[in-house]
């Protein structure tokens, strides 16, 4: 069940892009599209657990998943409604070389060799997917390099935290992820407002009915994700949340919404690989830590 959950995930992310991209259509910039979702999610979930809130304040340290889970929204939704979408998910899931280093750093569970090898294959593909003719180094060129990096290194930390945090309850552990996501990207569309690369939409309308389905299958994949990443170790994690790229590079291609050119192909597979090859140690026995 673990594992179904975390395809579920997977496929709920894969797809997201697309309402992202009908609601922006529609006037609704994705920053004010994640707060709105997420307003609607924490007020669902309040709804159905109303002792949730209880952990926000009885347990701090819920408030660093809370901010882990708001900075992948902004970023990856953003991300994926103005930038390449295949090109975004591969570079957002350069996340199983952050999993390396935040796992030693918050889980003390130190890097192997082999696990420091994969880390600097992920980094080749990104190398990869990222130089361009024009450019002498492989740097981040768009907004939405940078803000696919972002959302990638946090949602490591989202997980990395979620493990760190079984003790607390599960209602407790989402809705600090749906309240993340309220904070951060209304905070973040609040800036934009100020500095005008946000613009306010004039009305409501009919489409954005989109924002109510989108946060209904948010609620149902990130309760899929605390379950199936709380009970598997975070190399496990990593891999099967692959599935979305799959989700995500079959839709956007065939919808038009991204190009599969050599250079993302041959950098994907490297970053890729080394995703997968993340889940070899888990094959070996070893302690569990406090």
């Amino acid at each position: 069940m673990p594992v179904l959950a975390l395809v579920l995930n997977g496929f709920v992310w894969g797809i997201s892009w697309w309402p992202f991209r009908q609601l922006q259509a529609a006037g609704l910039h994705p920053l004010l599209a994640t707060a709105l979702v997420y307003v609607l999610s924490v007020i669902v979930l309040l709804a159905v657990r109303p002792g949730a809130w209880r952990a926000l304040f009885a347990q701090p340290v819920v408030w660093v998943l809370a901010a882990a889970a708001g900075m992948t929204n902004v970023g990856f939704n953003w991300a994926v409604t103005v930038g390449d979408v295949v090109r975004v998910v591969l570079l957002f899931y350069l996340m199983p070389a952050w999993t390396v280093l935040l796992a030693w750093l918050l889980l003390g569970e130190k890097p192997t060799p082999i696990s420091l090898f994969r880390m600097l294959l992920a980094m080749a593909g990104v190398a990869v997917v990222l130089k361009t003719p024009g450019t002498p180094w492989p740097v981040p060129e768009t907004l939405a390099d940078w803000l696919a990096l972002a959302g990638g290194f946090s949602f490591a930390l989202n997980n990395i935290m979620l493990r760190k945090l079984q003790r607390v309850p599960a209602e407790s552990r989402v809705l600090a992820m749906f309240v993340g996501g309220a904070l951060l990207a209304g905070a973040a569309a609040a800036v934009g407002l100020h500095q005008g690369f946000v613009t306010a939409p004039e009305a409501i309308r009919s489409s954005w009915w989109l924002g109510l389905a989108l946060s209904l299958g948010f609620l149902a994949s990130n309760v899929a994700l605390q379950y199936g990443a709380s009970r598997l170790n975070a190399h496990t994690t990593a891999l099967i949340m692959l599935s979305e790229v799959v989700f995500a590079s079959l839709s956007s291609v065939a919808l038009g919404a991204a190009e599969l050119t050599q250079q993302v192909v041959v950098g994907g597979l490297l970053i890729l690989a080394a995703a997968a090859w993340s889940a070899w140690p888990d094959r070996q026995p070893r302690p569990e830590r406090a």
